[in-house]
């Protein structure tokens, strides 16, 4: 792809995620205020030419240690939660300095994976970006992490950056880390090691390519960033992802250079709802159908009905998400059900006509509705 195809790209993105990790943030002493003063200056910018940009950042854990003069991260659950909170006054406190000396203002947000779960409470948090956008503020996002539990928790800022991308429309995801992009080798051990300057799609192959890249870019690292990338593809969404430490790097995405890694969008996006169903909704139990239940599924993309349900696991309620799976294991897909997992148990291998008569009711005639539902083959590689 020529510089010029490349810029075309870009040029087109009107609102983009931007995404910075934790290895551009920080150094040893601390948040790196030269580069958030830099970044700052980038994305006003940017907001300038009109483009709109939502930050997304890590350092609140790094900062916190550095107010307490720690060498390293201690151990413990509560240890972290408690550095990030005295960590999160003082990013955004930079990030505040930083933007003002440029005549912009800023907006702190913090979400768990439960304020995008809940219907309301995502619209909620999409209204809200939506209006700090309006006011030409920049939004500062991150993982609430002194509240956060592991299941609520969205896993890391890669995973939060492209919820983000699903849920408030954007263009492009750009994710900086401290690594000039994808390598098909550890480009830190191995001086043969090449970086992949283009990826039409997110296969196997390419996740092999990041599980290589041990320790820090390993599965919480460049691992997880592929994931990031993946996601925002099947969204119709572009990735970059880009070494955040090296000069202009920001203008130099936007002027086509062939810096980092760029990821290409799919050419069929996924809907933002059936986005939001497969990535951000936890399932909270499963389901086991029969054969013509999943050629019903997966070949005439029908609804569940529950007449074809062989299985009912897990607690679940009214609108959660499940999994299904097919008799022999494999899974079929995500959907969210019309009955709790106690009311599906006992209507499970029923005909629709009888489910008033054995739940006392009947709120709909599927188990799940086809338009509530993501079949596995449109989300796995």
């Amino acid at each position: 792809m020529d510089i010029n195809q490349r810029k075309k790209i870009f040029s087109a993105a009107k609102r983009i995620v931007l995404k910075v990790g934790s290895g551009v943030l920080t150094r040893r002493n601390g948040l790196n205020l030269n580069l958030i003063d830099d970044l700052a200056a980038d994305i006003c910018q940017l907001r300038r030419r009109n483009i709109e940009v939502i930050l997304v950042s890590s350092g609140a854990i790094a900062a916190g240690m550095r107010k307490l003069g720690l060498a390293k991260r201690p151990a413990g659950v509560s240890a972290m939660q408690a550095l990030a909170a005295m960590g999160q006054s003082r990013l955004i406190m930079a990030y505040e300095e930083a933007f003002a000396r440029y005549g912009e203002k800023v907006a702190q947000v913090l979400l768990t994976r439960d304020d995008l779960t809940h219907r309301r409470r995502y619209l909620n948090a999409r209204n809200t970006l939506f209006t700090l956008l309006s006011w030409k503020v920049t939004p500062v996002i991150n993982e609430n992490d002194t509240v956060v539990a592991d299941e609520i928790k969205f896993g890391d800022n890669d995973a939060l950056s492209a919820m983000v991308v699903s849920l408030i429309g954007a263009d492009l995801l750009i994710n900086l880390t401290n690594i000039d992009g994808l390598y098909d080798r550890d480009p830190r051990t191995d001086a043969e090691a090449q970086r992949i300057a283009l990826v039409d799609r997110v296969d196997r192959r390419i996740q092999q390519y990041a599980s290589t890249i041990p320790g820090a870019l390993g599965t919480g690292g460049m691992a997880s960033k592929i994931a990031a990338a993946r996601k925002a593809a099947l969204g119709g969404v572009a990735t970059v992802i880009a070494n955040g430490t090296a000069p202009e790097i920001i203008r130099d995405i936007f002027s086509g250079k062939p810096v980092g890694t760029l990821f290409l969008p799919e050419p069929t996006a996924l809907s933002r709802k059936k986005q939001w169903i497969a990535f951000t909704k936890a399932t909270k139990g499963s389901l086991v159908v029969d054969a013509g239940a999943e050629k019903a599924l997966v070949q005439n993309h029908k609804s569940l009905l529950p007449s074809g349900i062989r299985e009912v696991s897990g607690r679940f309620a009214v609108g959660n998400a499940v999994a299904i799976h097919s008799e022999d294991g494999r899974r079929i897909g995500i959907g969210l059900v019309n009955y709790s997992a106690e009311q599906l148990a006992r209507i499970a291998g029923a005909k629709s006509s009888q489910i008033e008569a054995l739940l006392g009711f009947r709120h709909d005639d599927e188990a799940i509705h086809r338009d509530n539902l993501v079949l596995a083959e449109e989300i796995d590689q």
